[in-house]
Protein backbone atom coordinates (compact mmCIF):
# COMPACT_ATOMS: atom_id res chain seq x y z
CA UNK A 1 0.00 0.00 0.00
CA UNK A 2 1.41 3.64 -0.94
CA UNK A 3 0.76 6.58 0.25
CA UNK A 4 -1.45 9.39 -1.29
CA UNK A 5 1.47 11.31 -2.43
CA UNK A 6 2.91 8.21 -3.74
CA UNK A 7 -0.25 7.52 -5.63
CA UNK A 8 -1.06 11.17 -7.03
CA UNK A 9 2.84 11.16 -8.52
CA UNK A 10 2.43 7.68 -10.16
CA UNK A 11 -0.95 8.77 -11.93
CA UNK A 12 0.28 11.95 -13.17
CA UNK A 13 3.79 10.51 -14.21
CA UNK A 14 0.95 8.98 -17.27
CA UNK A 15 0.25 12.24 -18.26
CA UNK A 16 -0.31 12.57 -21.88
CA UNK A 17 -0.80 14.45 -24.75
CA UNK A 18 -3.77 13.47 -27.25
CA UNK A 19 -3.01 16.33 -30.15
CA UNK A 20 -4.83 19.07 -30.79
CA UNK A 21 -7.98 20.35 -32.90
CA UNK A 22 -9.88 23.25 -33.95
CA UNK A 23 -12.78 24.47 -32.86
CA UNK A 24 -15.39 26.90 -33.28
CA UNK A 25 -15.56 29.62 -30.54
CA UNK A 26 -19.18 28.70 -29.77
CA UNK A 27 -18.11 25.50 -28.70
CA UNK A 28 -14.68 26.21 -26.52
CA UNK A 29 -15.76 26.93 -23.30
CA UNK A 30 -14.40 24.51 -20.62
CA UNK A 31 -11.62 23.31 -23.27
CA UNK A 32 -7.76 23.68 -22.64
CA UNK A 33 -6.32 26.00 -25.19
CA UNK A 34 -3.53 24.96 -27.56
CA UNK A 35 -1.91 28.02 -28.66
CA UNK A 36 -0.88 31.57 -26.91
CA UNK A 37 -3.19 34.06 -28.02
CA UNK A 38 -2.33 37.48 -29.39
CA UNK A 39 -4.31 40.57 -29.57
CA UNK A 40 -4.87 41.96 -33.16
CA UNK A 41 -4.66 45.20 -32.82
CA UNK A 42 -4.17 48.16 -29.41
CA UNK A 43 -7.06 47.30 -26.97
CA UNK A 44 -8.81 49.47 -26.63
CA UNK A 45 -8.14 49.89 -30.54
CA UNK A 46 -9.17 54.07 -29.97
CA UNK A 47 -9.81 56.41 -27.12
CA UNK A 48 -12.89 54.92 -25.88
CA UNK A 49 -15.52 57.41 -24.56
CA UNK A 50 -16.81 56.02 -21.09
CA UNK A 51 -19.92 57.99 -20.00
CA UNK A 52 -22.70 59.60 -21.91
CA UNK A 53 -22.13 63.22 -22.37
CA UNK A 54 -20.42 66.12 -24.31
CA UNK A 55 -16.60 65.79 -25.02
CA UNK A 56 -14.76 69.54 -24.85
CA UNK A 57 -11.29 70.66 -25.50
CA UNK A 58 -10.03 71.75 -21.94
CA UNK A 59 -6.33 72.08 -22.70
CA UNK A 60 -4.36 72.73 -19.21
CA UNK A 61 -5.67 70.59 -16.87
CA UNK A 62 -6.16 73.60 -14.51
CA UNK A 63 -8.71 75.53 -16.80
CA UNK A 64 -11.63 75.63 -15.94
CA UNK A 65 -14.96 75.04 -18.16
CA UNK A 66 -16.91 77.63 -20.15
CA UNK A 67 -20.05 79.11 -19.24
CA UNK A 68 -21.69 77.29 -22.55
CA UNK A 69 -20.43 75.43 -25.25
CA UNK A 70 -22.71 75.42 -28.71
CA UNK A 71 -23.46 71.85 -29.31
CA UNK A 72 -21.99 70.84 -32.88
CA UNK A 73 -23.45 67.20 -33.17
CA UNK A 74 -23.72 64.23 -31.69
CA UNK A 75 -20.81 61.25 -31.87
CA UNK A 76 -22.61 58.12 -31.55
CA UNK A 77 -21.13 54.88 -30.93
CA UNK A 78 -19.80 53.22 -34.30
CA UNK A 79 -19.98 55.90 -36.47
CA UNK A 80 -16.40 57.51 -37.74
CA UNK A 81 -14.72 59.71 -35.83
CA UNK A 82 -15.42 63.60 -35.49
CA UNK A 83 -13.46 67.02 -35.64
CA UNK A 84 -14.98 69.45 -32.63
CA UNK A 85 -14.97 72.79 -35.19
CA UNK A 86 -13.28 74.66 -32.14
CA UNK A 87 -12.19 75.10 -28.83
CA UNK A 88 -15.57 76.78 -28.24
CA UNK A 89 -17.89 73.95 -29.17
CA UNK A 90 -18.69 70.39 -27.50
CA UNK A 91 -20.34 67.21 -28.93
CA UNK A 92 -23.04 64.74 -28.01
CA UNK A 93 -20.95 61.86 -27.36
CA UNK A 94 -22.31 58.33 -26.39
CA UNK A 95 -20.23 55.08 -24.26
CA UNK A 96 -18.25 53.40 -26.66
CA UNK A 97 -17.93 55.93 -29.05
CA UNK A 98 -14.77 57.23 -30.33
CA UNK A 99 -13.20 60.53 -29.05
CA UNK A 100 -13.77 63.29 -31.32
CA UNK A 101 -10.84 65.06 -32.91
CA UNK A 102 -9.89 68.15 -30.48
CA UNK A 103 -11.31 66.55 -27.68
CA UNK A 104 -9.75 65.82 -24.59
CA UNK A 105 -12.47 65.59 -21.50
CA UNK A 106 -15.95 64.51 -21.22
CA UNK A 107 -18.49 65.88 -18.75
CA UNK A 108 -21.56 63.88 -18.38
CA UNK A 109 -25.13 64.05 -18.99
CA UNK A 110 -25.44 64.35 -14.85
CA UNK A 111 -22.63 67.51 -14.95
CA UNK A 112 -24.39 69.49 -17.06
CA UNK A 113 -28.01 71.32 -18.59
CA UNK A 114 -28.60 71.58 -22.10
CA UNK A 115 -30.66 74.75 -23.24
CA UNK A 116 -31.42 75.98 -26.55
CA UNK A 117 -28.37 74.22 -28.54
CA UNK A 118 -26.01 75.01 -25.37
CA UNK A 119 -24.61 72.70 -23.00
CA UNK A 120 -23.98 74.67 -19.84
CA UNK A 121 -21.52 72.65 -16.89
CA UNK A 122 -22.67 72.74 -13.58
CA UNK A 123 -18.87 72.37 -12.22
CA UNK A 124 -16.82 75.08 -12.66
CA UNK A 125 -13.57 72.55 -13.44
CA UNK A 126 -12.93 68.90 -13.34
CA UNK A 127 -10.32 66.58 -14.02
CA UNK A 128 -9.70 64.86 -17.72
CA UNK A 129 -11.33 61.85 -17.01
CA UNK A 130 -14.10 58.95 -18.52
CA UNK A 131 -11.89 58.37 -21.50
CA UNK A 132 -10.81 54.44 -22.28
CA UNK A 133 -7.12 55.20 -23.62
CA UNK A 134 -5.63 53.45 -27.05
CA UNK A 135 -3.56 50.50 -25.62
CA UNK A 136 -4.20 50.96 -21.90
CA UNK A 137 -5.48 47.45 -21.96
CA UNK A 138 -3.29 45.84 -23.83
CA UNK A 139 -0.93 46.90 -27.28
CA UNK A 140 -0.70 45.44 -30.07
CA UNK A 141 1.23 41.59 -30.85
CA UNK A 142 0.85 41.48 -26.77
CA UNK A 143 0.49 37.62 -25.62
CA UNK A 144 -2.62 37.91 -23.69
CA UNK A 145 -3.70 34.37 -22.81
CA UNK A 146 -1.23 31.88 -22.44
CA UNK A 147 -2.01 27.70 -24.06
CA UNK A 148 -2.95 24.99 -21.15
CA UNK A 149 -5.54 27.53 -20.12
CA UNK A 150 -8.64 25.77 -19.60
CA UNK A 151 -11.12 28.81 -21.28
CA UNK A 152 -13.67 30.20 -19.54
CA UNK A 153 -16.72 32.59 -20.45
CA UNK A 154 -14.39 35.33 -19.62
CA UNK A 155 -11.78 33.96 -22.54
CA UNK A 156 -14.80 33.45 -24.56
CA UNK A 157 -15.28 37.34 -24.64
CA UNK A 158 -11.48 37.92 -24.94
CA UNK A 159 -10.85 35.82 -27.67
CA UNK A 160 -13.87 37.07 -29.89
CA UNK A 161 -12.03 40.38 -29.80
CA UNK A 162 -9.15 39.43 -31.10
CA UNK A 163 -10.89 37.75 -34.32
CA UNK A 164 -10.45 34.25 -32.71
CA UNK A 165 -13.79 32.87 -34.70
CA UNK A 166 -11.86 29.18 -34.75
CA UNK A 167 -9.74 28.24 -31.44
CA UNK A 168 -6.60 25.30 -31.02
CA UNK A 169 -7.78 23.41 -27.81
CA UNK A 170 -5.93 20.03 -26.76
CA UNK A 171 -7.72 16.98 -27.90
CA UNK A 172 -9.95 15.00 -25.28
CA UNK A 173 -9.42 11.37 -24.71
CA UNK A 174 -11.73 8.66 -25.40
CA UNK A 175 -13.23 7.47 -22.26
CA UNK A 176 -15.14 4.35 -21.56
CA UNK A 177 -16.98 3.83 -18.13
CA UNK A 178 -17.44 0.64 -17.15
CA UNK A 179 -19.66 -0.80 -13.68
CA UNK A 180 -19.59 -4.07 -12.64
CA UNK A 181 -21.39 -6.62 -10.08
CA UNK A 182 -24.51 -8.97 -11.12
CA UNK A 183 -26.55 -6.78 -8.07
CA UNK A 184 -26.68 -4.11 -10.65
CA UNK A 185 -29.63 -3.50 -12.72
CA UNK A 186 -30.71 -0.19 -15.26
CA UNK A 187 -31.94 3.19 -13.54
CA UNK A 188 -35.39 2.26 -15.70
CA UNK A 189 -35.71 -1.13 -14.19
CA UNK A 190 -37.49 -2.13 -10.81
CA UNK A 191 -34.59 -4.03 -8.92
CA UNK A 192 -35.69 -6.92 -6.86
CA UNK A 193 -34.80 -7.20 -3.55
CA UNK A 194 -30.81 -8.31 -3.92
CA UNK A 195 -30.54 -5.53 -6.40
CA UNK A 196 -29.86 -1.82 -6.80
CA UNK A 197 -29.64 0.29 -9.88
CA UNK A 198 -26.64 1.60 -11.51
CA UNK A 199 -25.40 4.80 -10.24
CA UNK A 200 -22.01 5.35 -10.29
CA UNK A 201 -21.76 5.29 -13.83
CA UNK A 202 -23.82 8.08 -14.62
CA UNK A 203 -21.46 10.27 -11.32
CA UNK A 204 -18.72 9.52 -13.22
CA UNK A 205 -20.36 10.65 -16.98
CA UNK A 206 -22.06 13.57 -15.64
CA UNK A 207 -18.65 14.40 -14.57
CA UNK A 208 -16.97 13.49 -17.64
CA UNK A 209 -19.46 15.47 -19.27
CA UNK A 210 -18.54 18.36 -17.17
CA UNK A 211 -15.13 18.57 -18.63
CA UNK A 212 -16.88 18.13 -22.55
CA UNK A 213 -16.27 14.38 -22.64
CA UNK A 214 -18.65 12.14 -23.92
CA UNK A 215 -18.08 9.15 -22.42
CA UNK A 216 -19.61 5.59 -23.19
CA UNK A 217 -20.98 3.42 -20.78
CA UNK A 218 -20.78 -0.16 -20.83
CA UNK A 219 -21.80 -2.91 -17.83
CA UNK A 220 -19.74 -5.90 -17.28
CA UNK A 221 -21.11 -9.18 -14.43
CA UNK A 222 -18.88 -10.09 -12.05
CA UNK A 223 -17.61 -12.99 -14.14
CA UNK A 224 -14.22 -14.03 -15.32
CA UNK A 225 -14.75 -14.58 -18.95
CA UNK A 226 -17.22 -12.05 -19.79
CA UNK A 227 -14.76 -9.37 -18.19
CA UNK A 228 -11.52 -10.76 -20.05
CA UNK A 229 -13.49 -10.69 -23.29
CA UNK A 230 -15.31 -7.61 -23.42
CA UNK A 231 -12.24 -5.28 -21.61
CA UNK A 232 -9.53 -7.09 -24.08
CA UNK A 233 -12.05 -4.73 -26.85
CA UNK A 234 -12.22 -2.01 -24.48
CA UNK A 235 -8.64 -1.47 -23.96
CA UNK A 236 -8.14 -1.54 -28.01
CA UNK A 237 -10.59 0.93 -28.80
CA UNK A 238 -10.28 3.66 -25.77
CA UNK A 239 -7.81 6.19 -24.50
CA UNK A 240 -8.78 5.47 -21.19
CA UNK A 241 -10.96 3.11 -19.33
CA UNK A 242 -12.86 4.09 -15.77
CA UNK A 243 -14.09 0.98 -13.68
CA UNK A 244 -16.75 1.19 -10.25
CA UNK A 245 -16.07 -2.03 -8.67
CA UNK A 246 -13.95 -5.37 -8.38
CA UNK A 247 -11.12 -4.11 -7.10
CA UNK A 248 -11.20 -4.90 -3.48
CA UNK A 249 -10.51 -8.52 -1.69
CA UNK A 250 -14.16 -10.44 -2.68
CA UNK A 251 -14.24 -13.63 -4.01
CA UNK A 252 -15.94 -11.98 -7.11
CA UNK A 253 -13.76 -8.73 -7.30
CA UNK A 254 -11.76 -10.31 -10.63
CA UNK A 255 -10.60 -6.66 -12.18
CA UNK A 256 -6.90 -6.75 -10.60
CA UNK A 257 -6.36 -10.44 -12.30
CA UNK A 258 -8.15 -9.79 -15.37
CA UNK A 259 -6.27 -6.59 -16.28
CA UNK A 260 -2.70 -8.51 -15.37
CA UNK A 261 -3.44 -11.15 -17.57
CA UNK A 262 -4.13 -8.76 -20.24
CA UNK A 263 -1.04 -7.19 -20.38
CA UNK A 264 -2.14 -4.39 -18.39
CA UNK A 265 0.85 -2.95 -16.38
CA UNK A 266 0.10 -2.24 -12.74
CA UNK A 267 1.27 1.38 -10.85
CA UNK A 268 -0.39 0.55 -7.74
CA UNK A 269 -3.32 -1.14 -6.12
CA UNK A 270 -4.10 -0.02 -2.98
CA UNK A 271 -3.68 3.60 -1.15
CA UNK A 272 -3.63 4.92 2.00
CA UNK A 273 -6.32 6.84 1.89
CA UNK A 274 -9.83 6.73 3.28
CA UNK A 275 -12.34 6.32 1.56
CA UNK A 276 -11.53 4.74 -1.48
CA UNK A 277 -8.11 2.41 -0.58
CA UNK A 278 -8.72 -0.36 -3.05
CA UNK A 279 -8.12 2.34 -5.94
CA UNK A 280 -5.91 -0.23 -9.19
CA UNK A 281 -4.42 2.08 -11.77
CA UNK A 282 -2.20 1.09 -14.78
CA UNK A 283 -1.40 1.08 -18.13
CA UNK A 284 -1.48 -0.62 -20.95
CA UNK A 285 1.90 -0.33 -22.66
CA UNK A 286 1.03 -1.22 -25.99
CA UNK A 287 -1.91 0.78 -26.16
CA UNK A 288 -1.13 3.28 -23.91
CA UNK A 289 -4.73 3.09 -22.56
CA UNK A 290 -5.23 4.51 -19.14
CA UNK A 291 -7.02 2.30 -16.60
CA UNK A 292 -8.70 4.14 -13.05
CA UNK A 293 -10.39 1.24 -11.49
CA UNK A 294 -12.01 2.96 -8.60
CA UNK A 295 -13.75 0.60 -5.32
CA UNK A 296 -17.29 0.34 -5.83
CA UNK A 297 -18.73 2.25 -3.53
CA UNK A 298 -20.12 5.81 -4.51
CA UNK A 299 -18.49 7.91 -2.20
CA UNK A 300 -15.37 6.09 -2.90
CA UNK A 301 -15.65 6.16 -6.68
CA UNK A 302 -16.47 9.96 -6.68
CA UNK A 303 -13.52 10.78 -4.38
CA UNK A 304 -10.70 8.85 -6.22
CA UNK A 305 -12.30 10.71 -9.31
CA UNK A 306 -12.13 13.95 -8.34
CA UNK A 307 -8.76 13.23 -7.07
CA UNK A 308 -7.02 11.68 -9.31
CA UNK A 309 -8.64 11.62 -12.64
CA UNK A 310 -9.15 15.13 -12.70
CA UNK A 311 -5.89 16.23 -11.58
CA UNK A 312 -4.78 13.59 -14.66
CA UNK A 313 -7.10 15.09 -17.22
CA UNK A 314 -5.79 18.97 -16.62
CA UNK A 315 -1.98 17.49 -16.44
CA UNK A 316 -2.58 16.01 -19.59
CA UNK A 317 -4.72 18.77 -21.49
CA UNK A 318 -3.35 22.20 -19.73
CA UNK A 319 -2.10 23.19 -16.72
CA UNK A 320 -2.39 21.31 -13.58
CA UNK A 321 -5.04 21.33 -11.38
CA UNK A 322 -4.85 23.90 -8.28
CA UNK A 323 -6.76 22.60 -5.93
CA UNK A 324 -8.91 25.28 -3.76
CA UNK A 325 -7.76 25.80 -0.12
CA UNK A 326 -10.35 25.82 2.82
CA UNK A 327 -10.33 26.34 6.58
CA UNK A 328 -11.36 23.62 8.91
CA UNK A 329 -14.28 24.66 10.97
CA UNK A 330 -13.65 22.20 14.07
CA UNK A 331 -11.07 19.95 15.30
CA UNK A 332 -10.59 16.83 13.72
CA UNK A 333 -8.84 13.77 15.09
CA UNK A 334 -5.68 12.71 12.80
CA UNK A 335 -5.03 9.67 11.77
CA UNK A 336 -1.15 8.83 11.75
CA UNK A 337 -1.72 5.39 9.08
CA UNK A 338 -4.31 7.12 6.41
CA UNK A 339 -4.62 10.26 4.33
CA UNK A 340 -8.65 11.01 4.74
CA UNK A 341 -11.03 12.76 2.52
CA UNK A 342 -13.38 14.14 4.83
CA UNK A 343 -16.73 15.24 3.82
CA UNK A 344 -17.86 18.72 4.83
CA UNK A 345 -20.39 21.76 4.48
CA UNK A 346 -19.02 24.96 3.91
CA UNK A 347 -20.48 27.66 6.43
CA UNK A 348 -22.50 29.76 4.24
CA UNK A 349 -21.31 33.31 6.45
CA UNK A 350 -17.87 32.12 7.37
CA UNK A 351 -16.85 29.63 4.34
CA UNK A 352 -15.39 27.59 6.60
CA UNK A 353 -15.62 23.57 6.08
CA UNK A 354 -17.80 21.94 8.38
CA UNK A 355 -16.67 18.31 8.62
CA UNK A 356 -20.34 15.97 9.29
CA UNK A 357 -20.65 12.45 9.90
CA UNK A 358 -22.43 10.04 7.28
CA UNK A 359 -22.79 6.40 6.74
CA UNK A 360 -19.20 6.06 5.28
CA UNK A 361 -18.63 5.67 1.76
CA UNK A 362 -21.48 3.66 0.90
CA UNK A 363 -23.69 6.67 1.81
CA UNK A 364 -24.73 7.91 -1.79
CA UNK A 365 -26.88 9.76 -0.18
CA UNK A 366 -24.75 11.55 1.69
CA UNK A 367 -23.06 13.14 -1.74
CA UNK A 368 -26.49 15.52 -1.63
CA UNK A 369 -25.59 17.02 1.52
CA UNK A 370 -21.69 17.10 0.80
CA UNK A 371 -20.55 20.53 -0.97
CA UNK A 372 -16.66 18.73 -0.62
CA UNK A 373 -14.27 17.14 0.87
CA UNK A 374 -11.46 18.10 2.96
CA UNK A 375 -8.16 16.36 2.29
CA UNK A 376 -6.39 15.41 5.74
CA UNK A 377 -3.25 13.74 5.60
CA UNK A 378 -1.38 11.34 7.67
CA UNK A 379 -0.80 12.80 10.92
CA UNK A 380 -0.42 11.68 14.51
CA UNK A 381 -1.95 14.89 16.17
CA UNK A 382 -5.30 16.13 15.93
CA UNK A 383 -6.56 18.78 12.64
CA UNK A 384 -7.19 22.11 14.70
CA UNK A 385 -10.48 24.90 13.37
CA UNK A 386 -8.55 27.38 11.59
CA UNK A 387 -6.14 25.09 9.82
CA UNK A 388 -5.79 25.50 5.99
CA UNK A 389 -6.23 22.70 3.78
CA UNK A 390 -7.00 21.02 0.28
CA UNK A 391 -10.64 20.87 -0.58
CA UNK A 392 -12.22 19.01 -3.53
CA UNK A 393 -15.62 21.29 -4.64
CA UNK A 394 -18.60 19.08 -5.81
CA UNK A 395 -21.27 22.06 -6.23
Amino acid sequence: MITITEALKSVLSQRQSYGTEEIKLSEATGRFLAEDIFTDRDAPPFDRIMMDGIAIQLGDIDNSFKPSYPIQGIQAAGTPRMTLQTPKHCLEVMTGAILPVGADTIIPYEEIEIKDGNAHPRLGKAAKRFIHYRGSDSKKGQKIISKGKLITAADIGILATVGKANVSVSKLPSVAIISTGDELVEVDQTPLPHQIRKSNIYTLWSSLAMEGIQAKMHHINDNKEALRKKLTTLINDFDVLLLSGGVSKGKFDHIPDVLDELGVHKLFHRVAQRPGKPFWFGHHPEKDTKVFAYPGNPVSTYVNHLFYFQQWLHASLGTPLILEIKELGNDIPGNPSLSRFVSVQLDPETGKAIPFSHNGSGDLFSLTKTDGFLLLPQRDGDFMAGEQLAFLGVK
